[in-house]
């Protein structure tokens, strides 16, 4: 299931009374997508690391009251009074069988012991997967037909759209442009490989340094030997930033590249620069030059970097004579 279907599908669950479990390679957004549903709903999430724990604390303490022993409940549960939230099982495959096995009536009866969940709280679990090579313990029937189980897929299109959104490089945009598989890579014998987080830190990086040049012996150590080899070799080819501001000063008579990677780096960076009106502008007028599916993806872009991007002359024209593509 692709992450913007994920989202959705999601947040409707969190109306009903069933607990939900996220499964998915480490490095995709599971985490994040919970908290980005949490901050959408404005509701506090209670982050429960389930490998950090041990088979009691979730039961608590014992204290004597009147001679008689009750449980005090562990402070990091939502007491009741507070306002609806998340609980948020991560890692909870990662715990060992006996944390699991407290965790039992939590999901179920949404009780451990004395303690009661409070109205208004949803459960939300997530875990890796056995074949991604992560620390996993195998998950007992009793406790996995608690819950609604959900795929997190990785999708390209998905990811652009949050890259976009938060400025990531338009060189690491571009590249995973023209080659999307490495969006995703199964765990190998290196103990760096491509996802979608670790990508984000190459993009981190390369801001750090001001040039992918300056740091592509660090790259490796992030995204593994190949893909890096690959990134290096892509920027080295790529567009330079003086070569884009001469087609922002001309977009009508400034060499607008044919090959397939550099136009990928274009459509990129005008939408990196989207807020800019100079930027904005000279995209409009650029759509009318770019094979369509690629002008398509320009306007899209451009329209989630600034939605004034509409009032452009360039876009309404674009619009006009490819309206059945663009709204596709």
């Amino acid at each position: 299931m692709k992450p913007s279907r994920l989202d959705t599908v999601l947040e409707s669950l969190l109306d009903q009374r069933w607990p939900s479990f996220i499964w998915g390679p480490p490095g995709v957004g599971k985490s994040s997508l919970v908290h980005s549903i949490a901050r959408r709903r404005s509701l506090p999430v209670v982050d429960l690391r389930a490998s950090l724990l041990d088979p009691t604390d979730l039961r608590g303490i014992p204290a004597i009251q009147d001679g008689q022993a009750v449980w005090c409940p562990p402070a990091f549960l939502p007491r009741a009074g507070r306002p609806p939230g998340i609980l948020f099982l991560d890692e909870i495959n990662a715990a060992p069988p006996m944390v699991q096995a407290s965790l039992y009536q939590l999901v179920l009866d949404r009780r451990v012991g004395e303690y009661e969940l409070p109205d208004g709280w949803w459960i939300v679990a997530a875990g890796n997967r056995a074949q991604d090579r992560a620390v996993t313990f195998r998950m007992s029937s009793a406790l996995a037909n608690r819950f609604v189980h959900l795929q997190f897929e990785t999708d390209i299109d998905d990811w652009r759209a949050w890259a976009l959104a938060h400025s990531i490089t338009p060189l690491v945009v571009g590249f995973l442009g023209v080659r999307p598989a490495l969006l995703q890579e199964e765990p190998g014998d290196s103990a760096a490989f491509a996802t979608p987080r670790s990508w984000e830190m190459v993009s981190d990086v390369v801001k750090r340094f001001g040039s992918v040049a300056q740091c592509r012996d660090v790259l490796p150590g992030i995204i593994g030997e190949g893909a890096a080899v690959e990134f290096v070799k892509f920027a080295k080819q790529a567009l330079h930033e003086d070569q884009l501001r001469a087609i922002v000063a001309d977009p009508e008579g400034a060499v607008i590249p044919k090959a397939l990677d550099e136009i990928y780096v274009i459509t990129s960076w005008f939408a990196y620069h989207g807020k800019d009106p100079a930027v904005a502008k000279a995209a409009a007028q650029l759509l009318g030059r770019l094979p369509p599916e690629f002008a398509v993806v320009m306007a899209r872009d451009m329209l989630k970097a600034s939605p004034a991007f509409v009032r452009e002359l360039g876009y309404k024209a674009f619009l006009k004579s490819h309206g059945q593509l663009l709204l596709g």
